[in-house]
């Protein structure tokens, strides 16, 4: 039997040479595909199974091994520590802040901000300083889309990983800096209801142009109280329900055992209840978010607004 291979997933050079191999040796691993460069003098082991949250975490720890002044991962790179969705982030550069009097810096694979953190502002990650959930929410807010950090303030808010006092303590610290008015507005339209990536998106579309919010997760009774169903989103006075369908989605309805297409078939029947007690039902799927002007007309049509 061969000895298990002693490296994890993540080889840092200085580590490599420590355990006995040398330079020869690490460049035929990597032209034999077993090991891929990550950045200079780290390599990843088996990086086709990496996902894309995974392949940054593993940058992040290459990166601060190479740091020569400690810093605070911060911004997406934080929000990857934290388990929160990346949609919209883009994770080519790890983030990091540091406190004054440090020095901005904007490089190939890091950008340092320089900020001042508070004593609630920093928490420890699997051993990594990281910006707290509060903060990297309101960090991100300060210098993403709205449609990506409300997807990251959602998912916070839904996971109790922070609270919405805990947000504007932070947005409050933070006033006068970049992007505290544009992360303000993240803060009062987060909602821990949106279950979904695609729930998130949706609702920042429909603030951004102006369609009449609805209310989420919706009960649809019988007028005796029994229970219809839940919509995603329901417009009380118009008497319509809407729903993303994403294949996450039918993927949570699953029951042990069930078969996808049972779930759709049981989806399609509370579909049918839902309009037998009289509400119009209007559906969207993911790819249609990336075409904002045709679903933004087909939610005003819907509505019976003009679109």
């Amino acid at each position: 039997m061969e000895p298990a291979d002693p490296f994890p997933r993540l080889v840092l050079r200085p580590q490599a040479l420590a355990a006995g191999l040398v330079d020869d040796e690490i460049r035929r691993r990597r032209r034999r595909g077993e090991w891929s460069t990550l950045q200079r003098g780290a390599y990843l082991v088996d990086p086709t199974s990496l996902t894309r949250r995974d392949r940054h975490l593993l940058a992040v720890r290459a990166t601060l091994a190479g740091l020569r002044v400690a810093a605070v991962v911060s911004h997406g790179s934080a929000a990857a520590l934290h388990g929160l969705p990346l949609w919209g982030l883009p994770l080519g550069q790890v983030h990091v802040t540091r406190q004054p009097p440090a020095r901005s810096a904007d490089e190939s694979r890091l950008r340092s901000h320089v900020a001042r953190l508070g004593p609630d502002d920093v928490v420890l990650r699997d051993q990594i300083a990281v910006t707290s959930v509060a903060r990297t929410v309101v960090d991100v807010a300060r210098t993403a889309s709205f449609a990506a950090a409300l997807v990251v303030a959602d998912a916070a808010l839904a996971q109790q990983a922070t609270t919405r006092a805990q947000l504007m303590a932070v947005l409050a610290a933070c006033a006068g800096t970049p992007g505290t008015r544009s992360a303000r507005r993240v803060v009062l339209a987060a909602d821990a209801r949106s279950e979904s990536v695609g729930e998130s998106r949706s609702r920042a579309l429909m603030l951004d142009a102006g369609v009449p919010l609805p209310e989420l997760q919706l009960d649809v009774r019988r007028p005796d109280g029994r229970l219809v169903g839940r919509s995603d989103f329901g417009w009380q006075q118009e008497r319509l329900l809407g729903e993303f369908d994403g294949r996450v989605k039918y993927g949570r309805l699953l029951r042990p055992g069930q078969d996808p297409g049972d779930a759709v078939f049981e989806e399609k029947r509370r579909e049918d209840a839902l309009r037998d007690e009289r509400w119009g039902v209007v559906r969207w799927v993911w790819d249609e978010l990336a075409t904002p002007r045709v679903l933004v007309a087909r939610w005003l049509r819907a509505l019976g607004r003009p679109s």
